[in-house]
């Protein structure tokens, strides 16, 4: 399937204006033009595409989407909204109640602000908590605004409601709406309006008092550059002045909507109020142009935790690799296991409050924990950071979550996010080595994270490259570690300082404790002593990447932890040593060496990453 422009049907609705077919271009004859559903697979108001046919019909499940699957129908729907006047104050109820009630689903929805008029706004959810008494005579008495939260709305703003938020959009908005494919609606109050036939519009109090969120609501943004995000859509605002490339991959559609603006998509006119569908699979596409879009897809999502000695770091991640909210607590290790395990529970507790999300929209928890773990079992084996033994981590955090988890070693973890993500995400086959306190790593091959028998592989820092070397944690001498950690380099700046008796200018920096990774590198320029630390680190450094690069020959090394911070000074002498070294020189394939760009955050995005195919 091409890309194909959208042809919305629109509707008559009596709050309606003419907004829609005088600014943003929709030819109907419906006067006036209320809503334009511009992507819809619902039997009350199918999309079209310019040959006549409906999208439903033309888009194949492949044009759709693999994240489309388990769906019982199509998930999405976008509409613009024009409100002449103020709409009626309504609730939507959850999948559970719909199903079981409705033989429908519910709905969730977003809705991005295209326009506002002076003074224009939208109620959305209590101001407080309110009793469900409260509620019902607010209706009764027809003073429930004066219970909600109204929000005086401009231009470019975002607003996220749950399944079960009150909620009203006033008059002088136009807006564009993503919602779950549903047009079930509680309508609680309208202001007595009366219909075309003169009579007072349906009420549907007593389902809404059994569907509605009684407790405060509290507007949260997520992070990212996600507008909105559940697991029947994800939304972006794409704002574009030039020339961007974008990728539509076989998990999703894309649906751009655009909101400001003019150019093109892949050659093609695009003007405000204009929308697409680029199916699935379809690769490589180019907008240019001066406009905004509002991008919709289909994600997946997962947790990501990353469980050090000190916090629970985690986020939610998207399949794409979106970091949408992120959180920590503190370990406690030291209060036991279970305390740790309770505090991943409440990490995710927070987690999904931030997102405003449920586990429903989760697919499941990827956790990264250190030391010795059996992956397959989800059991932590030996963890010395936190003094644990044989520990049924992944069963305790599924039973206290009631989401399936899955857990790997931290290094093996992130290894996994900079090579989906990070700076190896071009590449099937990477190796990650870190260079910190000790040298961690972790292998990825052919798309997998490669662990070793029961997980216990990949300890890339204990392979000796100096018989009766210096001596290592581990307990072996001459390991990698005992070179090209951060901590052997700051162990051989002191002892070059010592022994030039505090001729060398590296003794600027303080005293002795007052070393770091960098200081060798710092002076390197004018220290022959801090020279010799940095070529004799780089060295040692090398020869371990060149035997990694034997053993698997990836297609890139990357490196993380602090002292990549030194960058070219670092990587392009080790390029050069990897190249000269390498089995078979340049008649084999090249093995590039790249400094990782996650950060701490890889340990979160990798353990996501768990997840993904």
């Amino acid at each position: 399937m091409k890309i194909e422009k959208l042809y919305p049907e629109c509707k008559d609705n009596i709050w309606g204006g003419v907004k829609l077919k005088e600014k943003y271009g929709k030819v109907t004859e419906k006067d006036p033009c209320a809503e334009s559903w511009e992507l819809s697979f619902h039997k009350d108001g199918p999309t079209r595409l310019v040959s006549g046919k409906q999208l439903s019909e033309v888009a194949s499940t492949e044009d759709l989407g693999t994240n489309i699957k388990g769906f019982p129908f199509f998930p999405v729907l976008a509409k613009f909204i024009d409100a002449k006047e103020d709409l009626s104050v309504q609730v939507h109820p959850s999948d559970e109640y719909a199903l079981e009630k409705e033989n429908s689903f519910g709905k969730t929805e977003m809705w991005y602000i295209v326009e506002a008029e002076k003074g224009a706004g939208i109620y959305l959810g209590f101001s407080r908590d309110v009793t469900k008494e409260e509620y019902e005579r607010a209706i009764a008495e027809g003073r429930l605004t004066e219970l909600l939260n109204f929000f005086e709305v401009k231009a470019g703003e975002c607003y996220f409601i749950p399944s079960g938020t009150i909620h009203a959009i006033g008059k002088g908005c136009l807006i564009c709406e993503i919602q779950q494919n549903s047009n079930l609606t509680y309508r609680v109050y309208d202001y007595m309006r009366r219909d075309k036939n003169g009579n007072l519009r349906e009420l549907h109090v007593e389902k809404a008092l059994k569907v509605t969120n009684l407790k405060r609501y509290e507007r949260k943004s997520l992070i990212g550059g996600v507008l909105g995000a559940s697991k029947y859509f994800t939304v972006k605002k794409l704002n574009l002045n030039g020339r961007e490339e974008r990728f539509a991959d076989k998990k999703s559609f894309c649906c751009l909507i655009c909101v400001r603006g003019e150019g093109k998509l892949d050659g093609e006119a695009v003007k405000t109020g204009d929308s697409f569908f680029v199916p699935a699979g379809y690769g490589k596409f180019v907008l240019e142009g001066d406009m905004e879009m509002i991008e919709t897809e289909v994600r997946k999502y997962y947790v990501g935790i990353d469980l050090g000695g000190t916090f629970i770091k985690g986020g939610i991640v998207s399949d794409k690799g979106d970091l949408i909210a992120e959180a920590k607590v503190p370990t406690e290790s030291a209060e036991g296991a279970g305390r740790v395990a309770m505090n991943v529970k409440k990490l995710c507790d927070l987690l999904l409050a931030e997102a405003d999300m449920t586990a429903d929209d989760i697919v499941g928890i990827g956790m990264g924990v250190p030391g010795m773990i059996d992956s397959e079992r989800g059991e932590v084996v030996y963890s010395n950071n936190l003094g644990w033994e044989h520990f049924m981590i992944g069963e305790e955090v599924e039973r206290l979550t009631g989401l399936p988890v899955k857990i790997a070693n931290d290094a093996n973890v992130a290894a996994l996010g900079e090579s989906k993500f990070g700076c190896g995400r071009d590449y099937q086959t990477t190796v990650l080595l870190t260079l910190g306190t000790g040298v961690g790593g972790g292998i990825v091959l052919n798309g997998k994270l490669y662990e070793g028998n029961r997980s216990a592989g990949a300890e890339l820092g204990h392979s000796v490259i100096v018989a009766c070397g210096e001596q290592c944690t581990c307990g072996r001498r001459g390991c990698l570690e005992a070179y090209a950690s951060a901590t052997a380099l700051i162990r051989d700046t002191r002892r070059a300082m010592m022994d030039a008796n505090r001729k060398s200018p590296m003794w600027e920096v303080g005293t002795l404790d007052d070393v770091t990774g960098k200081t060798a590198f710092d002076y390197a320029d004018r220290c022959p002593a801090a020279k010799a630390v940095v070529e004799n680190y780089i060295e040692k450094l090398g020869v371990g990447i060149t035997n990694i690069a034997n053993v698997f020959r990836p297609e890139a090394v990357m490196l993380g932890g602090g002292v990549c911070a030194q960058g070219e000074a670092l990587v392009k002498p080790l390029q050069e040593q990897l190249d000269k070294e390498i089995f078979a020189g340049d008649k084999g394939p090249k093995v590039k060496i790249l400094t990782a760009e996650l950060g701490n955050k890889a340990g979160t995005l990798g353990a996501a990453a768990l997840w993904l195919d």
